[in-house]
């Protein structure tokens, strides 16, 4: 945990303003208001290489979290998961919408539940700004397939549990996740008790994670979420995958390797 812990607080002092922007001609950018967390926040936008030249043509939508980290060497912490090139190197027919994190804030914003040592536990209050602010104006401005078949939540670490988190919340919203490295550890009590609540669960799900990421059992819980994932449905529909990398550590070089299979199953 501590290791985890240590690359939790690490992302929020990102400085690398010697570094020269590495983020593809695909990528923008824009403000938004975001009145839920009473804060402004910055987007990054990623549209497909065709999506100029097709005027009419909609594609569907991942929102994405730690946007600093997705496109960009500049912005990013320890390295970019290259999100953009990946997605241009396989002409994907899909818009990436990157959210920044709220840098000191970041934890209360990515966790559901407050933890005793930690704090935290805002994720409703962001999870509502991007359902209910940020996912209509990105509708409203965007060429978008708008329904939960085309509409994916995806993160790594705190990322990986919000989204998870997401999914429980909002199923008529986010058909599919990318989980990453989920911190189920942060709020297990209460995200395995809201798992086992949970009547159904039709949600498509990429699970991923290294068997060398920290003090935690990471493998562990991946398992055990996803065992009572597959109590809400049959494993036959092949809803799940899990990926359990060898030698896997909790860090982006394990995210962005990951990336490409992930978004190749997921749509």
């Amino acid at each position: 945990m501590k290791f985890i812990l240590t690359l939790l607080f690490g992302i929020l002092f990102c400085t690398s303003n010697a570094q020269e922007s590495t983020a593809s001609r695909q990528v923008s950018s824009f403000s938004i208001e975001a009145p839920q967390l009473k804060t402004i926040k910055k987007i990054w936008v990623y549209l497909p290489k065709d999506y100029d030249s097709n005027s009419k043509k909609k594609y569907p939508v991942i929102y994405m979290h730690d946007g600093q980290n997705l496109f960009d060497a500049k912005t990013s912490y320890v390295g970019e998961w290259n999100v953009d090139e990946t997605l241009d190197s396989i002409s994907a027919q899909v818009i990436v919408i990157g959210i920044e994190h709220g840098n000191e804030k970041r934890m209360e914003e990515l966790t559901p539940f407050k933890h005793e040592k930690y704090g935290g536990g805002n994720a409703d209050n962001y999870l509502d700004f991007i359902v209910k602010t940020l996912k209509p104006y990105v509708d409203k401005n965007y060429r978008t397939k708008t329904n939960a078949n085309n509409t994916a939540l995806f993160g790594s670490s705190l990322g990986g549990l919000v989204s998870f988190y997401g999914a429980l919340k909002y199923p008529k919203i986010f058909g599919k996740v990318g989980c990453f490295s989920p911190s189920f550890w942060f709020n297990r009590k209460e995200i395995f008790e809201l798992m086992e609540q949970t009547k159904t669960f039709k949600t498509k799900v990429y699970f991923l994670c290294g068997d060398k990421e920290g003090d935690d059992d990471m493998v562990r819980d991946l398992d055990n979420m996803e065992y009572q994932v597959n109590t809400k449905r049959c494993e036959c529909k092949m809803l799940n995958k899990k990926i359990i990398v060898k030698n896997g550590q909790h860090n982006e070089k394990l995210w962005r390797e990951g990336f490409k299979k992930a978004y190749l199953w997921l749509f």
